[in-house]
C-alpha cells in the first residue's frame, strides 16, 4: 500500500449512502478514521433504514423470490423506492451491492471507488436482494456487485464497514 502522501484523490467530498434494515451497525465507523473524514467534511455519510420505504404497517422488508425459489429475499419495491428517492437530482451515483459473488475488493477496486463522488451501498439480508432491483437501478446508473471475500456473512452491513475502512487512505489524502 503506497503512503497516504502519495494517494492523489480527485473528489474532495464524497457522499455516501448506505441502505440497511440494521443502521445501527454503522455507528462504529464514527469511532474510526472514517469517522474523522465525516467531522472534517470530506465525507457525508447517511445511513437509510430500509423499513422507511415500505408501505405496510409491518414494516415488512422481506418476500419469496419472485418466479419462485427456495429462501426469502429482500422485496424490490422498497429498494426501488429507496434508490429513487437517493437518486433524484444526482449526476452519477454508483450503486454497490455486497454480494460474495460480486467483484473482489483489493486496493485497485479502493482506488477506484475513492474518485467517485457519491457511492450508495445496498446492504441486503436474506438470500439476497431481488434481482430485479439491480436490473432497474443498472438501467439508470452504475451498478456494481462487490465481495468482501469468498465466504457468506449474514448481511451486508460488515462488508459496507471494510469497503469504507479501505476507502479511508484515499479519504485522508484529500486533506
Amino acid at each position: 500500500l503506497p503512503a497516504c502522501s502519495t494517494m492523489k484523490r480527485i473528489v474532495m467530498t464524497m457522499k455516501v449512502d448506505i441502505i440497511s434494515i440494521f443502521v445501527e451497525y454503522f455507528q462504529p465507523l464514527r469511532l474510526s478514521l472514517v469517522g474523522r473524514a465525516i467531522e472534517n467534511g470530506t465525507v457525508d455519510l447517511r445511513v437509510h433504514d430500509l423499513r422507511d420505504w415500505t408501505s405496510d404497517r409491518h414494516r415488512t422488508v422481506d418476500d419469496t423470490p419472485y418466479g419462485g425459489g427456495a429462501g426469502m429475499v429482500m422485496r424490490a419495491e422498497p429498494w426501488g423506492r429507496v434508490l429513487d428517492d437517493l437518486t433524484a437530482g444526482q449526476a452519477d451515483p454508483r450503486l454497490l451491492v455486497l454480494s460474495p459473488s460480486g467483484r473482489r475488493f483489493d486496493q485497485s477496486f479502493a482506488e477506484e471507488l475513492a474518485a467517485e463522488p457519491h457511492l450508495i451501498f445496498a446492504c441486503g439480508r436474506y438470500e439476497g436482494i431481488d434481482a430485479r432491483v439491480v436490473d432497474e437501478a443498472s438501467r439508470r446508473m452504475r451498478v456494481a456487485e462487490l465481495s468482501i471475500g469468498d465466504y457468506v456473512l449474514s448481511g451486508g452491513e460488515v462488508a459496507a464497514m471494510v469497503v469504507l475502512t479501505g476507502l479511508a487512505p484515499w479519504l485522508f489524502a484529500a486533506i
